[in-house]
């Protein structure tokens, strides 16, 4: 099997799942952006992907991006280029980059690191569409703002003031929030942290109506359905469309 027909097949039936878990929650599967995560696989990949139908593509790091996000510009018809995302956790040092890269940062963890994409969009004379990375599981192996259920009421006070800051930075957009949840045996393990994202959204809602939070992107390859019963508006999917990770 050649790997346009791979892709085709395997995106058929993860569309299918996305559809499904929608409409058990009584959504419009229309309201879920798939992000296909083509981490680790070659511009041929991407190629077929894209001709394949798909639009929102996601990376986890700024220098294998750097490669292959100009290489797929030069092989792929305008109408055919994706959207690009950046996932992954993103270093202060690599900022500038990313902001040339990608359409929307998915990975904003700290005021620092917004205030940085800022100032380099403004540069570029752009306006970048962020997501706020929260950690809600607790993990310290997890980036983000922490806001797990041990949070204290000053560190939440904190993140409050943090946000608001952010929310004035004239060339960063916020559009939502992205949370990591644990590895776990089963997907339904999952869903309390897919929860609080979502509740926690609907706090920022209240506090800051500025801005609508549209966006949770949540939800990966073995718990994406369970993210969408949950709320999610975008899930990151790797390894269902394009097998496993290469190298």
């Amino acid at each position: 099997m050649d790997v346009y027909t791979e892709i085709t097949d395997n995106l058929a039936q993860v569309r299918e799942r996305i559809a499904a878990a929608a409409r058990s929650a009584g959504r419009d599967p229309d309201e879920i952006t798939l992000v296909a995560v083509t981490k680790t696989h070659p511009v041929e990949v991407i190629e077929a992907a894209c001709r394949a139908g798909l639009r929102d593509l996601g990376e986890n790091r700024v220098e294998e991006a750097s490669e292959k996000i100009p290489a797929a510009r030069e092989r792929l018809a305008p109408g055919e280029r994706p959207r690009w995302h950046m996932i992954g956790h993103l270093q202060r040092r690599k900022a500038r980059q990313a902001v040339t890269l990608f359409d929307t940062i998915h990975s904003v963890d700290s005021l620092r690191l917004a205030r940085r994409i800022d100032r380099f969009a403004q540069e570029q004379g752009k306006i970048v569409s962020v997501l706020l990375e929260v950690n809600v599981s607790g993990e310290a192996s997890k980036h983000g703002f922490d806001m797990s259920g041990g949070t204290d009421a000053q560190a939440r006070s904190a993140f409050w003031g943090d946000v608001e800051r952010i929310l004035d930075l004239p060339h960063v957009r916020v559009d939502g929030l992205m949370t990591m949840a644990p590895i776990v045996m089963q997907a339904e393990q999952a869903r309390p942290v897919f929860a609080a994202l979502r509740v926690l959204r609907d706090d920022l809602r209240r506090r800051f109506p500025q801005t609508d939070w549209r966006e949770l992107s949540m939800g990966m390859t073995d718990d994406f359905q369970v993210a969408i019963q949950e709320g999610a508006t975008m899930v990151r999917v790797g390894r269902a469309i394009f097998g496993s990770r290469r190298g």
